[in-house]
C-alpha cells in the first residue's frame, strides 16, 4: 500500500498536451486589445486563473481605478475564452504519453485521481470530454461509486474556487470532495510557478514539477518543490517511493 491516498494532477501542460496553445490564444486577445507585453510575463502567470491574468494585465496597464478597467477586462477575456474554447473544440486534446499509465499505476495503488487547472469550467468540460476523462462522473464531477470504468476521481477548475492558484483552494476542495483530511497523504504534479505555490501552501506531502510543460529548469527552480521529472512516467517512480512496508 502507498501512503499516498490523492495524487493531484494539473492539466494542460502536465497531463493534457500544450505546445504553447494557451500561451497563444491569450496574446491572440492582448493584440485585439492592443496591449503590449512579454512572452515572459505571460508565461510567469500560467496556470492562475484566467480572468486574474486579465485583471493583473489590465491593472498594470491602466490601474485598477481608471474607468475603463472593467470594460477592458472583460472584453480580453472574452476574446481570450472564445479563442480557447473554439481551439479545444477544434483540435480537441490529447494527454502526454504516459500518462494514463500513470493513472492505471495510481489505481492499482488504491490512490485516488484529481485533476486542478486554471481553465474555467467551461473550457475544462471540452476538454474532459475531447479525452474521454468525463464518463462516470457527476454532476459535482465526482465518479459515481462502483462503475469500474472511471479515469480520474475528480475534476476541480478555477471556477469552482473563490480563489484559483497560486492559492490552495482547488487542492483543498478536491480533499474535501475525496474524504482526504490529511494533506501528508497528498501528492502534487505541475508543470508551472502557481502550481508549486499551491502545493506549498496546500502544505502536500510532496510537490513535483513537470519540466515537459510550458517551463523549463531555471523557471520553476525558485519556487518550493520536492522534485523536477521530465517525463510522466517517471511519476510512479515518485509514487513508489512512498509505499507503505
Amino acid at each position: 500500500m502507498s501512503k499516498i491516498k490523492l495524487a493531484i494532477f494539473d492539466m494542460a501542460g502536465t497531463t493534457v498536451q500544450d505546445h504553447n496553445e494557451v500561451e497563444k490564444c491569450f496574446f491572440e486577445a492582448i493584440k485585439a486589445t492592443n496591449i503590449e507585453i512579454s512572452t515572459e510575463k505571460i508565461n510567469s502567470m500560467m496556470g492562475w486563473s484566467k480572468i486574474l491574468v486579465f485583471q493583473t494585465i489590465w491593472k498594470d496597464e491602466i490601474g485598477e481605478d481608471h474607468p475603463a478597467y472593467q470594460a477592458k477586462v472583460e472584453e480580453s477575456y472574452q476574446i481570450f475564452c472564445n479563442t480557447l474554447e473554439q481551439h479545444y473544440e477544434t483540435i480537441g486534446a490529447k494527454p502526454y504519453d504516459g500518462v494514463l499509465d500513470v493513472f492505471e499505476y495510481c489505481r492499482q495503488q488504491d490512490i485516488k485521481i484529481a485533476l486542478t487547472t486554471g481553465f474555467y469550467r467551461k473550457v475544462t468540460d471540452i476538454i474532459l470530454q475531447k479525452l474521454g476523462w468525463d464518463r462516470d462522473l457527476d454532476s459535482q464531477y465526482l465518479c459515481i461509486p462502483n462503475t469500474g470504468s472511471n479515469i480520474i476521481n475528480c475534476s476541480i477548475s478555477s471556477s469552482d474556487v473563490v480563489h484559483g492558484r497560486p492559492a490552495p483552494d482547488m487542492i483543498q476542495l478536491a480533499m474535501r470532495k475525496l474524504d482526504i483530511s490529511d494533506s501528508k497523504s497528498v501528492i502534487n504534479l505541475g508543470d508551472t510557478p502557481s502550481d508549486l505555490q499551491s502545493a506549498n501552501s496546500a502544505h502536500v506531502l510532496y510537490s513535483v514539477g513537470s519540466l515537459y510543460g510550458t517551463h523549463r529548469e531555471h523557471e520553476l527552480n525558485n519556487y518550493p518543490h520536492d522534485q523536477l521529472i521530465t517525463a510522466p512516467i517517471a511519476f510512479i517512480d515518485v509514487i513508489k517511493q512512498f509505499q507503505e512496508i
